[in-house]
């Protein structure tokens, strides 16, 4: 059963790896911020562009579904 659904669990492992090292990745760049004193501007351009990473991943994520269910 394992190998019949190998591509799968692969690819759920993946996705859940990449949201693993987004969330890490927030986390670093909150540390960073917050000890360096950083201006407001400053954290919303840099958590903008964190969060525009994570929504295209989504997006590619939702893409890449309905590319294959057709």
């Amino acid at each position: 059963m394992l190998s019949d659904n190998y591509e799968q669990i692969e690819a759920i492992a993946l996705d859940l790896a990449l949201v693993g090292l987004f969330l890490l990745m927030g986390f670093a760049v909150h540390d960073v911020l917050r000890k360096n004193n950083v201006p407001m501007i400053g954290r919303v351009v840099v958590y903008l562009v964190l969060f525009l990473g994570a929504a295209g991943f989504l997006f590619k994520g939702v893409v890449q579904y309905f590319w294959q269910a057709t």
